[in-house]
């Protein structure tokens, strides 16, 4: 089984919204991603705790997958691709790691 973890940290104004309305948005794309890629195995959208480190990333999606195959599906999805192509407008920076588990 393969996770992929991806944390991004958000601009504080982008695409004419505060950094908290573009969370909210990205929270939410994020979310629907979940009932339409059928490789994906479990999938959680955690947003960092409004009493957290604010230098910590904002958004986390954490997927898994049977194997490799099932994360290039996801990533070539056309919903994933329509979620990277808001999140990459209104980001500051990513992460990511991908690993066995």
């Amino acid at each position: 089984m393969i996770r992929h973890i991806v944390m991004f940290s958000l601009l504080e104004e982008a695409e004419g919204k505060t950094k908290a309305e573009n969370l909210a948005e990205a929270a939410k794309r994020a979310e629907s991603l979940r009932t339409k890629v059928p490789s994906l195995r479990a999938y959680s959208v955690v947003t960092n705790s409004p009493e957290a480190d604010s230098t910590n990333y904002d958004i986390a999606l954490i997927c898994d997958f049977d194997d490799m195959n099932g994360l290039n599906e996801y990533q070539n999805h056309p919903d994933h691709r329509e979620f990277g192509k808001f999140i990459c407008a209104v980001r500051k920076s990513r992460a990511c790691i991908d690993f066995e588990i």
